[in-house]
């Protein structure tokens, strides 16, 4: 499987639907490298523009890539070596296509529903299972900013609820759509 993830913290929305860099969260890092690991993403980064950021999140991966966390906690090593701090989206997937030798299929995903080229979760599963390289990106904050989602390849429809109310954190609706594309469907037959 060649399946990557971008965490993208600039460009996005924040509440009032300004465009803004957010800032990188610890449990972001952690909860999506876990999530990368146990589906067998290859790659997760994590994008940010700001030099703050970025040694941040460089400071918390070091710790459980070769730190005193990667002794303590192996699986948490594990998952965190997938892990890596770019400074743009085009530097991914720059990385994965010096990676795999062509450039991947850029999947971006949205709560709102923007996007000009909508791609369903089924062709996107059978896009992943035939091998093609797909670096599907998340948004912080209130999501991606229009004009990003616009240049990606695809966008994904969101995850909708029972009543409307759609307002999950990137951790829980990256979960869903990665058990989506990538996960075990053999429940759904019994």
């Amino acid at each position: 499987m060649r399946l990557y993830m971008g965490l993208v913290h600039f460009p996005v929305y924040n509440k009032a639907y300004q465009r803004i860099a957010s800032a990188v969260t610890t449990l972001d890092l952690h909860d999506l490298a876990r999530l990368a690991r146990t589906y067998g993403v290859k790659r997760l980064f994590i994008v940010t523009p700001l030099e703050a950021q970025k040694k941040l999140a460089q400071r918390v991966l070091t710790h459980w890539q070769k730190g005193y966390g990667a002794h303590y906690n192996p699986d948490r090593k594990a998952a965190l070596s997938l892990a890596c701090v770019v400074d743009s989206l085009d530097r991914a997937t720059a990385d994965v296509q010096q990676r795999e030798g062509v450039d991947p299929v850029v999947v971006g995903t949205d709560a709102a529903a923007q996007g000009e080229r909508p791609l369903s979760f089924g062709r996107a599963r059978h896009m992943i299972r035939e091998n093609t390289p797909v670096m599907l990106v998340f948004g912080t904050a209130w999501g991606l900013h229009i004009d990003f989602i616009n240049s990606m390849d695809h966008v994904l429809p969101p995850i909708t609820g029972i009543d409307g109310y759609n307002h999950l954190s990137v951790r829980t609706a990256a979960a869903i759509i990665l058990d989506r594309l990538v996960g075990d469907l053999s429940w759904a037959a019994q």
